[in-house]
């Protein structure tokens, strides 16, 4: 076991983190301090002494991954950014919280230079170390399987710091059981039992036993109590142990039981709600300061030698990434073929011959948007080793599995259905949709794969914290939702989705994908592939439906830009626009055909995604729907709103405005109005209102 140098030098600088993240808070006026000042031992422990990162490269993929889950108190990462010449100056923790610092409330992915994830809603971050975890072992198994443990360059661990709040939200419930399945001894986190939070004591709604839990989820668990002698003190050293004891178990993640003090050493405020998500106040932080041998009147006080001292790490990162360069030199050279793969990787490029690669359906035969889904990942599957992915215990459902392929699990929990190798690309996530979103996000943010994980459209709701998040932070996660509407049919309205393609249109950033036949499924998951600034979900249909005739209407190509028009109508300027995206795209087909009959030309325009439209430059958007024909009609199988901006004042919505019911779809369709005639129905009424 290595040993831990510690100088007192370092104590003066714990006990400067200390006093900038109160410093910082009581400037602002508002944040964080207490756990920021009771955690700056173990974040400069972990920062300084423990983890393999250079200041100077937050891209290296050598390097240990550091996960804040406690996201309030980002004073405890700022801090250690500032002290590691890591980005981050005095300025910078000066503007915590303000407009365009790079010290906002939580710390945000891609805005502040050694940030790995956004953490704000508490347990994301825990949750999605877990995903963080399962990339580095599959990544390893794409490019360094056969390497003796700890001896690949593609070897590091991740680790976290968590608080009460964490341990307590549901979605950790559903990640740590993972983590302990997954046998991810790569994870390692610090749970700070301060049993302090907003309401003060957690005594008032949490007093169950952590360690037995997480011992009960596989984790080995470690306790590092600094008040076990009755006076608090701040043991680094069996800290330091603990975590040297973490990295030698191999097979179990780590939950370490850090028993602090919040606040300490404020007099008068330490172990209280009041430090926790307030500024200590002027006299307060007085008595702070000279506690801890500061002057009082000072603000932001740093002491050259101090900070001399913590900017080493530049130089301790630099050596330690070129003797990992060294090794990774000796695998590229060994490897030329995945040396190639993990560049293109890197790169976010998609391999060769993935036009071809994707099926074409032929017209005649009907066929599910779910199980075109599956045929096109199939297809995919071989030529793009970093697609993976799986379902909440749907698999059968979603069409999510890479037929012939492992399933990534520790070989003994193979079953007679699926074989397991720790290198396997077939996920399992359980019954536990929240968990599989931040999992899927820590996946994409530790590196350029492509997860993908489904369920019901329905269960999207379960998902959403995570989902929001990955707008937020651009991460290209793949959400696959099948069973798109109410013709999901006799499981009734609390599995009917009838407000979930709205309300996921409404998170900025969120594409959301709703294909109308499987041609359209092919060029919109080649779509998803190619694009990588956000997260995509894919809506698709349970029943089966029509496969267009690309001979008679247009090829589905259009996919690409978000809408396009699918049948042209007999005039260039058409006298009514339908309008429709995935299952319902076919009424418009067959009432255009009515309308054309009647002698009225009627367009069709297949909008498989609204995002994608809108990104499309005016003259586009122009020639799919010209503002001059205002006579219009959407059709959809859920809520109209977002379907107004398409439609305008003179328009008609053949929609559900209300929750569902248990029927077979073709009767759910006929009773809730949902068919041909509706919107042959409601053109004639919008073309009446355009020219009144």
């Amino acid at each position: 076991m290595p040993e831990l140098s510690w100088e007192a030098v370092d104590d003066q600088a714990v006990d400067t983190a200390r006093i900038l993240a109160a410093d910082a808070v009581e400037k602002v006026g508002n944040g964080h301090p207490g756990t920021a000042m009771s955690l700056a031992p173990a974040a400069y422990l972990l920062f300084q002494k423990v983890m393999r990162r250079n200041p100077a490269d937050h891209e290296w993929i050598g390097r240990d991954r550091f996960i804040l889950s406690a996201g309030h108190s980002s004073l405890t990462q700022y801090v250690q950014l500032y002290l590691g010449g890591e980005g981050l100056e005095l300025d910078d923790l000066k503007a915590l919280r303000t407009w365009g610092s790079k010290t906002p409330g939580h710390p945000e992915y891609g805005h502040t230079d050694g940030v790995e994830i956004t953490t704000g809603p508490l347990g994301q971050g825990l949750a999605s170390a877990v995903g963080f975890a399962y990339a580095a072992r599959y990544e390893r198994g794409l490019f360094d399987p056969e390497a003796a443990a700890g001896t690949s360059p593609f070897d590091h661990f991740v680790y976290v710091i968590a608080g009460d709040g964490d341990i307590q939200e549901g979605v950790t419930s559903e990640s740590g059981p993972l983590a302990g399945h997954q046998q991810l001894g790569n994870l390692i986190a610090i749970y700070d039992s301060n049993q302090i939070s907003i309401e003060d004591d957690t005594t008032v709604a949490f007093t169950e036993d952590v360690a037995k839990r997480y011992e009960a989820y596989g984790w080995q668990v470690l306790t590092v109590d600094w008040k076990k002698t009755g006076e608090y003190v701040e043991d680094v050293q069996a800290l330091f142990d603990a975590i040297e004891a973490a990295k030698g178990e191999t097979v179990k993640p780590t939950l370490i039981i850090l028993k602090t003090i919040i606040g300490w050493p404020s007099p008068k405020k330490q172990n209280t709600g009041k430090i926790h998500g307030s500024a200590l106040g002027a006299e307060e932080l007085a008595a702070v300061k000279e506690v801890l041998g500061f002057d009082p009147a000072q603000t932001f006080e740093v002491k050259p030698e101090v900070l001399e001292h913590t900017r080493k790490l530049r130089d301790r990162g630099a050596a330690a990434q070129a003797e990992w360069t060294v090794g990774f030199d000796a695998w590229a050279a060994a490897n030329p073929e995945r040396k190639q793969l993990l560049d293109r990787i890197l790169a976010g490029d998609l391999p060769e011959g993935v036009n071809e690669a994707l099926p074409v359906f032929e017209a005649g035969k009907d066929v599910s948007t779910r199980a075109a889904s599956g045929k096109v990942l199939n297809a995919l599957g071989p030529i793009i080793p970093e697609l993976w992915g799986g379902s909440a215990d749907l698999a059968e459902s979603n069409n999510t599995t890479i037929e012939g392929a492992k399933s990534f699990i520790p070989t003994e929990h193979s079953t007679h259905e699926w074989s397991g190798d720790p290198y396997g690309r077939v996920l399992h996530f359980g019954i536990r949709e929240h968990a599989m979103g931040a999992i899927l996000n820590g996946i994409v943010l530790h590196g350029n794969t492509r997860p993908f994980g489904g369920t019901f459209l329905i269960f999207s709701d379960y998902m959403r914290p995570a989902v929001r998040l990955a707008a937020l932070m651009k991460a290209p996660s793949i959400f696959v939702w099948t069973h798109d509407s109410v013709a999901l049919g006799e499981d009734g309205p609390t599995h009917q989705p009838v407000e979930q393609l709205t309300s996921l249109r409404l998170i900025p950033g969120l594409d959301v994908v709703r294909p109308a036949d499987a041609n359209e499924v092919a060029v919109a998951w080649r779509t998803i592939l190619e694009r990588r600034e956000g997260p995509a979900g894919i809506a698709l249909s349970r029943q089966n439906l029509p496969v267009f005739d690309r001979s008679v209407v247009a090829g589905a190509e259009g996919v690409a830009k978000g809408a396009y028009t699918l049948v042209e109508g007999s005039k260039a300027t058409p006298d009514v626009i339908l309008i429709g995206s995935g299952s319902e795209v076919q009424f418009a087909v067959e009432a255009a055909a009515a309308l054309e009959a009647e002698g009225v030309a009627a367009r069709v325009v297949s909008v498989p995604c609204q995002e994608w439209f809108e990104e499309q430059d005016a003259e586009y958007r122009e020639s799919v729907l010209p503002a001059a024909v205002r006579a219009r009609v959407s059709v959809e199988a859920g809520l109209a709103l977002t379907w107004r901006p398409y439609v305008g004042d003179a328009g008609r919505s053949v929609s559900i405005e209300h929750f569902g019911a248990s029927a077979d779809y073709k009767t759910l369709y006929r009773e809730f109005g949902i068919t041909t005639e509706a919107v042959v129905a409601a053109a004639r009424e919008t073309i009446a209102a355009a020219a009144a």
